[in-house]
């Protein structure tokens, strides 16, 4: 009996190794099947994250949608963009061309004022000239200065008449 008990023995042993081997493989097969899940899923996730595809954006724009940024990754902001730098570039050239003119006018304005100062100058200097030029000024100085030879005439100018012919 004993061998019969051991041959028993070793046929439960045989049996429950199988048995545990079959449980191994539902299990690793379970394992596996879970991990091609969780593969996928997380392959799903990723896709769906990784896309450069927008989600719709809704019609209303608030400002914490324009302060966060979210505006500028629409795609009509990345169909326009060339439009925007060159409307940009177009203000820079304003602003330029505005600071230019400022400082040409204020060369203008300086150029004026020395026209200015330059005609007071020659007002006074002609009005000088006209009081220095005057028959009794130049008289008087005939009189003070003895080198000169000319001399005041006693008689009045006569007029000459040329007969026509």
């Amino acid at each position: 009996m004993e061998e019969k008990e051991k041959e028993n023995i070793k046929e439960d042993i045989k049996d429950k190794e199988k048995k545990i081997e079959d449980k191994e493989k539902k299990i690793a097969s379970n394992i596996k099947a879970e991990a091609e899940e969780i593969d996928k899923s997380l392959s799903e996730v990723i896709r769906e994250q990784a896309t450069e595809d927008e989600a719709p954006q809704s019609r209303t724009f608030s400002l914490r949608k324009i302060l966060g940024g979210d505006i500028l990754s629409t795609s009509f902001m990345r169909r326009q963009i060339w439009l925007f730098l060159l409307i940009a570039l177009f203000i820079v050239v304003y602003i330029a061309n505005r600071y230019s003119c400022q400082q040409d006018i204020i060369e203008i304005d300086a150029l004026q004022k020395e026209l200015k100062d330059a005609k007071y100058k020659a007002l006074s200097s002609n009005s000088k000239l006209t009081e220095e030029s005057r028959q009794s000024n130049v008289l008087d100085m005939l009189k003070n200065n003895k080198d000169s030879t000319l001399k005041l005439p006693t008689q009045p100018p006569y007029i000459i008449t040329v007969p026509d012919k």
